[in-house]
């Protein structure tokens, strides 16, 4: 994705989503991410994305997102699991 929010490489509009439930499974040769919203007050769960992906980039996502966290943490403050 490039720079600009919201558009593609190719252009093509990306749709955002919204998620604060996740789901993680593997096997042998790919992990599955699968991304809910969750609505307490209704008890209510919407799955609305999966995604599949082998374990090289799987680290590679962790490690984006790890360092990611840490950028956001010196510039905001530390994200505590009171946040949720």
């Amino acid at each position: 994705m490039n720079s600009e929010h919201g558009k593609s490489d190719d252009g093509d509009k990306v749709e955002g989503r919204y998620t604060n439930f996740f789901k993680i499974g593997y096997n042998a040769f790919e992990f599955l991410i699968d991304f809910y919203q969750s609505y307490p007050e209704s008890e209510k769960v919407q799955h609305h994305t999966r995604i599949i992906t082998n374990p090289v980039y799987a680290r590679a996502l962790l490690d984006t997102l790890c360092e990611s966290i840490q950028k956001y943490e010196q510039t905001f403050n530390k994200i505590t699991t009171e946040d949720k």
